[in-house]
């Protein structure tokens, strides 16, 4: 197993890594959230141990990045002293595949280490998204609904992939702006133009539409019983 720990308990790294190096792992880590981004995205690795609180980029938007813009669905499990309710539930939905309080025992982690991993073979790792009959394939890029092929350029289908992740969530613009571009949007309102292109091509001939804008807030991708939502983009 090639393990990743980002982590900047530099004793626990080392307790980690006597751990598993003495059971035949490989393992690399990173003592801040940018280092750990960087390796996650540009290496394989089977597993990702990650901390929340990070410097420089923490975990959990760490975890953001690597699933909504790398598109990396590597195994993570998430270490926090964090035990409450509703931060497990904000670490599953920002992609991770198990999450472990601190303070633990090592033999847990290489259990949930084990049990992630046998649910990512059994699964196949399924790439693909499917919100009602729209659907995603991030493996091939291909964006079907009802069965028909759409024809979405790349920032298009960048943000469909962040609306469908989200579904039936609403995305805020600010996130929407950082997917396409980063710390540097444009000074023109560009989104609402690629906004404009996604409903036009996934709504299109449908009675059912998907693409919803929020007022104020930003825009989801569901199926509304009512089929609210502002029509404009």
């Amino acid at each position: 197993m090639k393990l990743l720990v980002i982590e900047d308990n530099q004793a626990l790294v080392a307790n980690l890594f006597d751990y598993f190096e003495a059971r035949g792992h490989v393992l690399d880590a990173a003592p801040d959230g940018l280092t750990g981004l960087h390796l996650a995205v540009c290496h394989d690795y089977d597993a990702i141990v990650l901390d929340w609180g990070l410097p420089r980029l923490d975990g959990r938007e760490l975890l953001r990045k690597l699933r909504q813009e790398a598109g990396k669905d590597t195994p993570v499990i998430m270490l926090t002293a964090r035990d409450e309710l509703a931060d497990k539930i904000s670490g599953f939905r920002s992609g991770a595949d198990d999450y472990l309080t601190k303070p633990f025992a090592l033999p847990e982690l290489e259990v949930r280490l084990e049990a992630v991993l046998a649910r990512a073979a059994g699964q196949g790792r399924q790439r693909v998204l499917q919100v009602d009959d729209l659907r995603l394939d991030l493996g091939t890029l291909e964006v079907s609904r009802g069965g028909a092929t759409l024809r979405l350029y790349p920032a298009c289908r960048k943000l469909l992939e962040v609306l469908m992740r989200a579904s039936p969530d609403v995305v805020s613009r600010a996130r929407l702006e950082e997917t396409l571009w980063g710390d540097s949007p444009p000074d023109t309102d560009l989104l609402r133009s690629h906004m404009y292109e996604l409903r036009r091509v996934v709504d299109a001939g449908s009675a059912t539409p998907l693409v919803h804008t929020v007022p104020r807030a930003g825009y989801r991708l569901a199926r509304l019983a009512d089929g609210g939502g502002a029509a404009d983009a």
